[in-house]
């Protein structure tokens, strides 16, 4: 199974009427691409994507490996439990500017993601402790990453959009590449928002 045929700009937009961590992904028409679900109260992330909203057909899980960590990975299977790769958080180095590796299923690195910069993450960490003007870092305060392959190409960009409550993420393709390549960036890249959202 995987995600074809998607139209960019992709969407990530969070609804804010749940407790959950929950959010559409919708390509440039409007069309659904996929809904994401992050299971609460799970001593480790427990994420489900699913069709649509209505959540009638789960297309892929996203598990973490271990308890919360620095060094946490995220293992991505489809609905037959079919190992697709996974998200690897790139430990220390993240602390200053977000990192990440994409593995494949044969554990093989195909990707990174990296912030572009730094210095958003820690201003936005400052800032956003600030009575009242913290609430509102989510319009000028919005960090973006890059995809790059193992070739040092980019192929994705992801950026926050200004919102409120950090609301809303686009996602660019800038290469094109093979479809299960492409699930499995547009997959590493949805855990990684829900690891990375709380900023800002």
């Amino acid at each position: 199974m995987i995600l074809n045929n998607l139209n960019y700009p992709l969407d990530f937009k969070f609804k804010i009427t749940t407790l959950a961590s929950d959010f559409n992904i919708t390509d440039k028409n409007g069309n659904y691409v996929a809904y994401v679900r992050q299971k609460m109260f799970k001593l480790k992330e427990d994420v489900i994507v699913f069709n649509d909203e209505s959540k009638t057909k789960e297309l892929f899980r996203i598990q973490a490996n271990q308890w919360i960590d620095f060094n946490a990975s995220y293992s991505i299977k489809d609905s037959i439990g079919k190992n697709f790769g996974r998200l690897a958080r790139k430990g220390m180095r993240s602390i200053w500017k977000s990192s990440y590796n994409v593995l494949d299923e044969a554990d093989q690195q195909k990707f990174t993601i990296t912030e572009d910069n730094a210095w958003v993450k820690f201003f936005d960490g400052m800032v956003g402790e600030i009575p009242i003007i913290g609430m509102f870092t989510g319009y000028f305060l919005n960090p973006s990453y890059t995809v790059r392959g193992i070739d040092g190409k980019e192929y994705f960009k992801l950026k926050k959009m200004p919102s409120m409550f950090g609301r809303r993420f686009q996602l660019e393709r800038m290469i094109d590449i093979d479809d299960e390549d492409e699930s499995l960036v547009v997959l590493s890249l949805l855990m990684m928002v829900l690891l990375e959202r709380a900023r800002g």
